[in-house]
């Protein structure tokens, strides 16, 4: 089985954090990210770009229409800091020399 050759880009959007959709059918929406697809630059949020499937049953579960959360484009993603507000993303260091993500909107480590 061949690997994909898809380039895997970094991401300014981690599982946990909580974001906000800035295009789409779920615009101004928020959620938590519960999955980062890094390979296809997606994402799935809780309670956002919702879908449904026709599933058939089986010994887990009773088949039918399901509703269920899709991959949404990173892109389309914006982080919310501390505040509740949508703030951009820019790396930096802390006291100890290590990574972090700050906020540029309130200068503050996420």
């Amino acid at each position: 089985m061949e690997k994909s050759k898809k380039k895997v880009i970094k991401s300014h959007i981690k599982k946990g954090d909580t974001v906000v959709v800035l295009s789409g059918d779920s615009k101004g929406d928020t959620g938590v990210v519960e999955a980062v697809l890094a390979a296809d630059y997606r994402a799935i949020v809780k309670g956002v770009n919702m879908v449904k499937r026709h599933v058939k049953p089986n010994a887990d579960q009773m088949g039918g229409i399901v509703e269920k959360e899709a991959p949404i484009h990173i892109s389309n993603l914006m982080l919310v800091d501390a505040d509740g507000k949508a703030s951009r993303v820019k790396n930096g260091r802390d006291d100890n020399g290590k990574k972090v993500r700050i906020s540029k909107k309130t200068q503050e480590v996420i």
